[in-house]
C-alpha cells in the first residue's frame, strides 16, 4: 500500500462530543448537611427535571445505583444520598446520633428540604422503604410515584431469612446480639446477601460487596448495624400505617421484585395490591440486590411505569 493510500484510507471522520453515542449523563459527587449530618449523595441530570429519589438498603450505598442513575438522567434528575452510618455520609460524633429508621428519615426529610425538592418519585430498596414510606406519610402532596424493588410493607413479605434478628428483637441480649455479628456483619454475609438466589453468583460485581465488607469495619460501624436491626422492628409495627397511606393517597406503585430474595419474599410484593389495586408487579430471576444483574430490566421497567402514570419527563418538557 502506498502512502498516498494509506493517508486515505486512515482519514475517518472524527466522532464529536455531542454524537450520540457520546451523550452519557455525567454522574456528580456532593456532599450537604442536614439534620446536623454531612449526607454525601450522587446527582445526575438537569436541576429542573422531574425528581426521582434512590434510596438504597442495607448494608449498602448510593454506590449501588451506579449503573442505574446514567439510564435514567437523560429524563430525570436523579438523586441517591447514603443514609447516615452508610456509604460515605459523615455524623459528626458531636451530633450523638440516634440510629433509629424515625431519625434516619428526619434526616432524609432534612435533605430533601435542604435540596428543595418539592416533588419526586421514590426508588424504595430494603432499608430505603421504611425510610422513604416514613417520608412520605409525612408529605404525601410531594410523592409522585413509588418504585419498590425489594423494598417491603407487609409481614407476608418477610422470609425466614429474617428467624436470627426476629429472634433479637423477641430477646435483645447480648448473645443474641453476637450472633448477628458473628454472622450478618461478616465479609461472607455480605456477599451471600449479594449472591443468593442468582442464577450465576460470579456475575455479581465484585467491588459492590467488597465496599460494603470495608465499610462495614469502620470503627463502630457495627454496632450502629446491630442497633438498626433491632430498630427494624419498629418498621413492622408500622405496616398498618404505611398501608394506610397507600390506601388514602393511592401513589403509582411499581413492585419489581427478585424473586428469589431471602428476605423480602414474592408475597411482600403481591400484597401491595391488596391496598393499591392498580399496583404494578414484576418479578426478576434473581436475588435481593437485584439491581446488580438486572439493571437493564429495572430502568426500562421504570421509564415505562413513569410515562404510563405521568410522571414528567424531560425531554417531553422540552418538546411541549
Amino acid at each position: 500500500m502506498s502512502d498516498a493510500t494509506s493517508r486515505t484510507a486512515t482519514k475517518r471522520p472524527m466522532p464529536r462530543q455531542d454524537d450520540a453515542q457520546f451523550n452519557v449523563p455525567t454522574t456528580s459527587i456532593h456532599k450537604v448537611e442536614a439534620d446536623g449530618v454531612q449526607v454525601f449523595y450522587r446527582s445526575a441530570g438537569e436541576i429542573n427535571g422531574p425528581v426521582v429519589l434512590l434510596l438504597h438498603g442495607f448494608p449498602s450505598s448510593s454506590f449501588m445505583f451506579r449503573e442505574l442513575i446514567p439510564r435514567l438522567a437523560d429524563d430525570y434528575r436523579v438523586i441517591a444520598p447514603d443514609l447516615p452510618g452508610f456509604g460515605f455520609s459523615e455524623v459528626p460524633s458531636e451530633r450523638q446520633y440516634s440510629y433509629t429508621f424515625d431519625r434516619l428519615a428526619l434526616t432524609l426529610d432534612a435533605f430533601t428540604r435542604t435540596l428543595k425538592l418539592d416533588h419526586y418519585a421514590i426508588y424504595a430498596f430494603d432499608y430505603g422503604a421504611p425510610t422513604g414510606f416514613r417520608l412520605a406519610m409525612a408529605h404525601p402532596e410531594r410523592v409522585t410515584a413509588i418504585v419498590s424493588q425489594n423494598g417491603n410493607a407487609y409481614e407476608e413479605g418477610l422470609g425466614d431469612a429474617w428467624g436470627p434478628i426476629r429472634k433479637y428483637w423477641a430477646e435483645p441480649t447480648a448473645e443474641n446480639r453476637n450472633i448477628l455479628r458473628q454472622t450478618v456483619l461478616t465479609a461472607g454475609g455480605t456477599r451471600w446477601q449479594y449472591t443468593h438466589g442468582v442464577a450465576n453468583p460470579e456475575s455479581v460485581p465484585p467491588e459492590s460487596y467488597t465496599l460494603d465488607t470495608a465499610l462495614l469495619e469502620r470503627p463502630g460501624n457495627k454496632e450502629i448495624q446491630l442497633d438498626l436491626f433491632l430498630d427494624y422492628a419498629s418498621n413492622v409495627k408500622l405496616y398498618p400505617k404505611f398501608q394506610e397511606y397507600f390506601r388514602k393517597s393511592k401513589p403509582p406503585l411499581l413492585a419489581i421484585w427478585g424473586k428469589n430474595d431471602p428476605f423480602f419474599i414474592p408475597a411482600g410484593a403481591k400484597a401491595f395490591q391488596k391496598d393499591l389495586p392498580d399496583a404494578e408487579v414484576q418479578f426478576l430471576d434473581t436475588g435481593h440486590f437485584a439491581i446488580e444483574t438486572h439493571v437493564v430490566e429495572i430502568a426500562a421497567a421504570m421509564k415505562n411505569f413513569f410515562a404510563a402514570n405521568g410522571v414528567g419527563r424531560l425531554k417531553a418538557e422540552r418538546t411541549a
